[in-house]
């Protein structure tokens, strides 16, 4: 296959982050997976202080994520990392002197990865990448603006208040009443815009609301806070762009009161169990309204969707959509894929595919370079 042209994938990893490690740990998942008679890969390393850096193109994986943290190249000038985004792919080969990209893969989590900050960049530099746009990602960060969106596409969620620091400075006792009773305790406090269930806490009395209002605080301008509900939480994965589709649901079982980031991350006690233990029927709502949610954010390429359901009744309650779930081997995207017979070397083919299939489609928006018709 040494004649065939193989598709240049920028993988983009790193990043200011809390899950920077976490997301080196998925670059050299992705990296190994990829069938390198079909791939290469441009290997982009964003420092913990935001500093961009390139490695070599490379026909193979590396052994271990240590080696994918790339040192800054002295004798190239500031920014000169980022400069193989706007080489157009398109152009003959070395016309510029810089490795062209095909394709993005951003594997960045949280801010400035999953909240339409990249996205944009990668818009300006007009190259497809993988997964969500601009809108989407940024609505997918935000926990407010994504329960307002759901509700106006109809879709079943717990009640929740919000409000901004300066809100909560001019009237704690308001917001606190306010809470109070059309809540109660215990209820969930969130800051807005944040993943991986950082500054997240269960407020059982009043002087526990106010401290985890505080610690959300430290985290984001806006928080929300949400009921209670005592429920299972199934998540589902979609996959796709005009015509998602979804897979069988999983579900996860804390080890914490709630799924917090010690849960997620450090103490190896929560469990999966894909497919749920759910009905035929349940199964069929959950993936019908997984992929609701997904348009409704105006999603594009993966997002998992993840819901309450209640307990004692069955009945569904959208909780989010993560629209850069974590995607090593082991978590939950994937793993609900296999189980749908999609492997994780095809969920990487069919990523790519649906980028460059949305990217050909945007180009054929008119944004003012031809003359405008007048239809009468």
């Amino acid at each position: 296959m040494s004649g065939i042209k193989k598709t240049r994938v920028g993988l983009i990893y790193g990043g200011k982050s809390g899950e920077h490690e976490v997301s080196l740990s998925t670059a050299l998942a992705v990296m190994k997976a990829f069938n390198y008679d079909k791939y290469e890969i441009v290997p982009f390393y964003i420092t913990k202080d935001g500093e961009w850096r390139n490695g070599p193109l490379l026909q193979a994986p590396v052994e271990h994520s240590g080696l994918l943290q790339y040192e800054a190249d002295k004798n190239k000038p500031a920014g000169a990392a980022i400069m193989p985004l706007f080489t157009d792919a398109r152009q003959p080969a070395g016309s510029s002197g810089v490795q062209s990209i095909d394709v993005i893969f951003p594997l960045l989590h949280g801010t400035f990865g999953e909240d339409g900050t990249i996205q944009g960049l990668f818009e300006i530099a007009n190259v497809p990448y993988v997964g969500a746009g601009v809108l989407a990602s940024a609505v997918g960060m935000d926990k407010v603006i994504m329960k307002k969106l759901f509700a106006q596409a109809g879709l079943p969620q717990c009640m929740y208040r919000y409000f901004t620091r300066k809100q909560w400075e001019k009237d704690a006792s308001y917001h606190t009443m306010e809470i109070e009773v059309s809540l109660g305790y215990p209820c969930f406090i969130k800051p807005a815009n944040l993943g991986s269930s950082v500054g997240i806490s269960k407020a059982r009395n009043r002087e526990e609301l106010v401290a985890a209002i505080d610690l959300a605080l430290r985290y984001d301008r806006k928080v929300i806070v949400e009921e209670f509900i005592d429920a299972r939480e199934i998540e589902v994965s979609v996959l796709g762009n005009e015509e998602p589709r979804a897979s069988v649901p999983g579900e996860i079982t804390s080890s914490s009161e709630f799924y917090d980031y010690q849960a997620k991350y450090t103490d190896g006690n929560s469990s999966m169990m894909i497919p749920a233990n759910i009905s035929p029927e349940l199964t069929e709502e959950l993936r019908s309204l997984a992929i609701r949610a997904f348009q409704a954010i105006d999603g594009s390429g993966l997002s998992r969707v993840d819901f309450f359901v209640q307990k004692h009744d069955n009945q569904i309650m959208i909780n989010e959509v993560n629209t850069m779930p974590g995607f090593t081997p082991y978590s939950m995207y994937p793993l609900m894929w296999r189980e749908t017979g999609v492997s994780y070397q095809e969920l990487l083919d069919t990523l790519i595919q649906l980028a460059l299939e949305r990217f050909e489609e945007k180009q054929q928006i008119d944004f003012g370079n031809n003359k405008p018709q007048t239809v009468v």
